[in-house]
């Protein structure tokens, strides 16, 4: 072993190391008391037969900065920076794969794209390969519910065991339509009763969770919005028609170069207007999650729900003179993702904490939760040490990896990207020249260092870095 393949084994931990911080730290003192007492032991210090319920909140294209408590200028986001002041908001948090259906395959299960198999938006799910946390949570006691978008269109929705309902659509791929969008419950059509899309998927939700029943749940709530072609209801849309745009990127005026209009994922406006429908649609989603808040509250469930709230990938608004996702930048792969814990989990509330989370992190951290093994299939790590411990040992690095999307993702070339703590290294598959970023210095990535001298010291320990995180997970190589 070299010198560089210490240091980097020695940077870049398994999840082993995670769970090892909780099992001396977190659970020690409380192992040894409920011993003592001659009580069972359970995972978070919850009551043994009391295990929370769960409610995950998924929506779509929601970069990491729309929102009130991450600093944006004038976007109102009143009910998800209520969950942040009352939970935990992870100011550094990441997806594996910019793009819905690979995205969303890894929450589910857990993985990065190159082991579930989900590696563009037309890949068909494997039913009898890939096993999604609401099965798990299911077989475990739980009532498990997926309301709203499922998007991996490939041979229409599937059987999803032990969960009931599964309510979805297949309009345009998968996307859904924001008004009267036809939806499948349980694989057989249903008639909507509100016009609009995340009002008609959070009044599911409220049924469901409003059930009386002697088992915990887990709702899955996944959101259409902010999609394109961004169209918020009509109550909100032209809120923020008078807003300043002068926080968005330089370049985002440059990228209006045709009669101040571009295609923007099926929408032939200007960017500027494009991008107020999107905040739009940001805003009648926090809408809708303080409808369930109220109704969890009312029910006296709050208090006993783990929520969390993540987007599916970022979104690019004019950045190096490209919009959309699908690139390895930080507007692209960064997203919102807010924890509230449980009272169960006993974790301090109004937290911003910068260690690195990801979206396979999502499934692992469910299965601790609810007290289960976390399986060695999946390459996630639970966040749940780093809810209860600002000393947890937080990750160094991850894999960025982007497979061949045709046709909308065509334009981008296949690559993988190490994003560390400081530094984005970049290898493409072809017509792109490798790129490396020192975050730190450059967060918006403007710099590329390759063929300095700095970068000249750096990409080799970086690549090596990358290669070794590739051999470790068993991703596709390229």
């Amino acid at each position: 072993m070299t010198k560089n393949d210490e240091k980097s084994k020695g940077m870049y931990k398994n999840d082993h190391s995670r769970r090892d911080f909780l099992s001396l730290m977190g659970r020690a003192g409380c192992l040894a008391g409920l011993s003592a007492l001659g009580l069972p032991f359970t995972a978070l210090g919850a009551e043994p037969s009391k295990k929370p319920n769960i409610i995950f909140i998924l929506t779509d294209d929601h970069r990491w900065d729309c929102l009130g408590s991450m600093g944006h200028p004038w976007i109102k986001t009143p009910n998800l920076d209520r969950l942040a002041a009352e939970g935990t908001l992870y100011e550094n948090a990441f997806v594996t794969t910019s793009l819905c259906s690979p995205s969303r395959a890894s929450f589910l299960t857990g993985q990065y794209a190159s082991v579930h198999g989900i590696r563009n938006n037309y890949t068909r799910w494997d039913e009898k390969r890939n096993i999604t946390f609401l099965q798990r949570l299911s077989q475990a006691g739980y009532d498990s519910a997926f309301i709203g978008k499922w998007h991996m269109p490939g041979g229409g929705l599937p059987n999803l065991p032990g969960v009931d309902p599964f309510i979805s659509f297949t309009a345009k791929d998968g996307q859904g339509e924001y008004y009267n969008c036809p939806l499948f419950l349980n694989g057989k059509p249903i008639n909507g009763k509100t016009p609009y899309i995340t009002e008609e998927l959070t009044n599911h939700a409220v049924n469901f969770v409003k059930q009386e029943r002697n088992a915990p749940f887990c709702l899955y709530l996944s959101h259409k919005a902010a999609h394109h072609d961004f169209r918020p209801p009509a109550a909100l849309k032209g809120l923020y028609d008078n807003e300043d745009l002068s926080h968005l990127a330089p370049e985002s005026d440059k990228y209006n170069t045709w009669t101040n209009n571009n295609w923007l994922e099926g929408t032939m406006k200007d960017m500027h207007t494009t991008y107020r429908r999107y905040c739009e649609c940001i805003t009648s989603v926090d809408e809708q999650v303080g409808r369930l808040l109220t109704v969890l509250e009312v029910n006296n469930l709050l208090d006993d729900t783990f929520i969390v709230y993540a987007g599916d990938n970022g979104y690019i608004w004019g950045e190096h003179r490209y919009y959309a996702k699908h690139y390895p930048y930080e507007e692209s792969i960064r997203i919102p993702f807010i924890v509230r814990p449980a009272r169960s989990v006993r974790a301090q509330a109004g937290l911003r904490d910068r260690r690195m989370v990801l979206n396979i992190d999502l499934a692992p951290t469910l299965m601790e939760l609810a007290g289960l093994p976390i399986p060695e299939t999946m390459q996630g790590e639970s966040f749940i040490p780093l809810l209860q411990s600002p000393d947890a040992p937080g990750r160094e690095a991850f894999v960025y990896e982007l497979f061949k999307d045709f046709p909308f993702g065509g334009r981008v070339p296949a690559n993988k990207a190490l994003r560390t703590n400081r530094y984005k290294f970049i290898e493409w598959e072809k017509c792109r020249c490798t790129e490396l970023y020192d975050l730190a210095n450059d967060p918006r990535e403007m710099k590329n260092l390759m063929e300095t001298a700095e970068g000249e010291k750096l990409a080799p320990e970086l690549a090596g870095m990358l290669q070794d995180l590739k051999n470790r997970f068993h991703l596709i190589q390229g």
